[in-house]
């Protein structure tokens, strides 16, 4: 979100955080580009009228960039009967829809990207929460996450689509393994 009133902005973070979101704030337009061009983002809230850098010229140097980035990332990923749609935000399991909240659909997202790879709690924790360094582990609210998301995806299904690998971590795949 970037917007330079502290009032707005607060305002607008709280209502973001009550649905889930996690947002992060800039104040000018030039923090918020640099802050867009390092990391990728669900959505952007410009501020039109911003010091440093208007959101006229922040949207305009956005589109260029968005413009470069490769067209082959796949915004529909297809894992067995396992849809992910990235531009709605979906996710199906055959015709099943199957209703996710923001932290779920990341991380569903991150096993997709890694499907059949084994993918440690640190790599969730530095990928999907961006927090590498944290002082208390991330371990058990990764493990709600991983049941939740199962419960959600496997549950009354004939194959289970994420497998714990014992000691290392977990995987999302397709089929069981022999």
């Amino acid at each position: 979100m970037i917007e330079d009133d502290v009032k707005t902005a607060r305002a607008l973070a709280s209502g973001l955080r009550s649905e889930g979101f996690e947002p992060v704030t800039a104040k000018t337009g030039e923090e918020g580009f640099f802050l867009l061009s390092r990391e990728s983002f669900d959505v952007v809230i410009l501020d039109w009228m911003l010091p440093a850098r208007d959101g006229i010229e922040v949207l305009r140097t956005l589109r260029a960039l968005l413009r470069r980035v490769d067209s082959g990332s796949a915004l529909r990923q297809q894992i067995g009967d396992l849809t992910l749609n990235m531009q709605t935000r979906s996710v199906a399991r055959g015709a099943r829809e199957i209703a996710l909240t923001p932290r779920e659909f990341d991380l569903l997202t991150f096993l997709a990207q890694h499907h059949d790879q084994t993918v440690t709690r640190q790599m969730i924790a530095r990928e999907v929460w961006r927090e590498p360094n944290r002082a208390t582990p991330l371990d058990n609210v990764i493990d709600v996450h991983l049941a939740h998301l199962r419960r959600k995806l496997d549950e009354g299904e004939p194959v289970k689509l994420i497998q714990t690998v014992r000691g290392v971590g977990f995987v999302l795949r397709a089929e069981a393994k022999a």
